[in-house]
């Protein structure tokens, strides 16, 4: 289905048929967007919605509230990658078999929940990322908003994680995501940062625990609502995710083993 076909309105209850899928939306300060982001989900595609509010200053939680999500709560801002571990702690509870991270920013578009989880449900990958690169020239990318630095960092970052990783994804910094339960259930997703290097800490886990890994072209909005990392921030996250690839390979090497990239069902077999 494309995002033409998908209808719109917000989501209602999926099919008995179909697995399981939640959507979670890792919010913070997302009050004007949040709306506009849910009712543009297709129909019957999810049957959960779970907001988790990360200490939002703004009416998020009202508006989530309004909606009729499930909704949780941060005491205070603990950061984006502590946000996705309540998210998905919570969608793991909720008995998800499948589950979609769409930014309640606006700023991925909401109608490509099915090519997202297409692969997964044909079995043919365990880990679904939203792609804005795929057949896009850098000029392309420029010119629909992302920054130049940013492109740039983007192209030496992903150069390094495909020499790393073995892969030859188009990039690792998208935050659309999908996920099968398996995969959350297999990983010490909880052990990573709370920041935004949680999103390549999770990307170094499944490639040590030998997930299968695909892509589908996502276009990307750049505007005012839609959160976006500044320049010295960005350099920050940099730097991070270089130190992620060294310890993953300390790692992949045995050098320096890691428990955060063990695989919990490999800790043990069944003998009788």
């Amino acid at each position: 289905m494309s995002a033409e076909d998908a209808s719109a309105g917000g989501v209602r209850v999926a099919s008995p048929a179909q697995p399981k899928v939640v959507v979670v939306m890792p919010a913070y300060n997302a009050g004007r967007t949040l709306r506009k982001t849910y009712e543009a989900l297709p129909q019957g595609r999810a049957s959960e919605v779970i907001v988790v509010d990360d200490g939002s200053t703004d009416d998020t939680i009202e508006v989530a509230r309004s909606l009729g999500l499930a909704v949780f709560l941060h005491e205070r801002n603990y950061g984006y990658g502590a946000n996705q571990k309540t998210c998905y702690i919570e969608a793991l509870k909720a008995g998800a078999e499948i589950i979609v991270m769409v930014h309640p920013d606006y700023q991925y578009d909401p109608r490509l929940l099915p090519e997202m989880i297409e692969p997964i449900l044909r079995g043919a990958a365990d880990v679904v990322l939203g792609s804005r690169l795929i057949g896009s020239s850098g000029r392309e990318t420029i010119d629909g908003g992302m920054p130049w630095w940013k492109w740039i960092a983007n192209r030496f970052l992903t150069g390094v994680e495909n020499a790393a990783f073995g892969l030859r994804l188009s990039e690792y910094h998208t935050g659309y995501r999908a996920y099968s339960r398996r995969v959350l259930e297999s990983i010490h997703f909880t052990m990573n940062g709370d920041g935004f290097i949680f999103d390549q800490e999770i990307m170094a886990q499944f490639v040590a625990a030998r997930f299968r890994i695909a892509e589908t072209r996502v276009p990307v909005r750049y505007f005012p609502e839609a959160s976006s990392a500044k320049f010295f921030a960005s350099c920050v996250y940099g730097s991070k995710i270089l130190l992620v690839v060294l310890k993953y390979l300390l790692h992949k090497h045995r050098l320096i083993r890691s428990r955060q990239f063990l695989v919990l069902q490999g800790r043990y077999k069944k003998v009788a």
